[in-house]
């Protein structure tokens, strides 16, 4: 299921079986009924995009092979309530997300797992990123990219604020991790990916582009 970092007021009941990780065509209730019989692809719902000026090696799939199970975690981050382990992707493997539920925090969090070389990303950039979304909560996994094999595409400027949080001031091609409050997310809830208000979030992000 894709899922959306959009604040939950603007998306609409129409968006709910097709979460993309901002929904910006969502806005309008004429373009998307509850008649509709395929949901949109995330490019249709994803603007703007810079997938057609983004190098070839930017736009290269998720990976998608499991990580190893053996491997050390990059990020331990004991919460107000429970515990995450997060390890980064590779070049080949999705990330990791261990949490002892239920995991909360009082303030947002942001690690660096793995430093990249490219530009530092601007506060209003649009990037192209692989990510996973874990509920703190019960350690459910609520959207991932790495399992659809294919990137996003999303400006900064749409998102909810620890999905900004963690992207800006970092460089291309990192993998970033952030465990982010129910404020910087979903005060409200998100009930169509279940996620409940005061839920904590946390992602693994890696950063494939960006256009400042």
């Amino acid at each position: 299921m894709n899922f959306s970092p959009r604040p939950s007021s603007v998306v609409l009941a129409a968006c709910a079986a097709t979460f993309a990780i901002t929904l910006a065509a969502c806005g309008s209730d004429t373009e998307t009924t509850a008649t509709t019989t395929s949901a949109p692809s995330i490019d249709e719902l994803v603007a703007p995009s810079i997938t057609e000026s983004a190098p070839p090696a930017a736009v290269s799939a998720c990976p998608s092979a499991p990580p190893d199970a053996a491997g050390a975690a990059e990020w331990n981050l004991t919460g107000t309530t429970g515990s995450v382990a997060v390890t980064g992707s590779t070049d080949t493997t999705a990330p990791k997300i261990d949490v002892t539920a239920p995991f909360s925090v009082t303030e947002t969090q942001v690690q660096t797992l793995q430093a990249g070389e490219g530009p530092v990303v601007a506060d209003s950039a649009t990037v192209l990123v692989c990510y996973m979304g874990v509920n703190g909560r019960d350690g459910t996994v609520f959207d991932n990219s790495y399992e659809r094999g294919a990137p996003v595409d999303f400006p900064l400027t749409g998102v909810v604020p620890g999905f900004q949080k963690a992207i800006a001031g970092q460089t291309v091609g990192s993998t970033v991790g952030v465990a982010m409050t129910s404020q910087d997310g979903y005060p409200d809830g998100q009930p169509a990916a279940g996620i409940q208000p005061g839920d904590s979030l946390i992602f693994a992000i890696k950063i494939l582009d960006a256009a400042n």
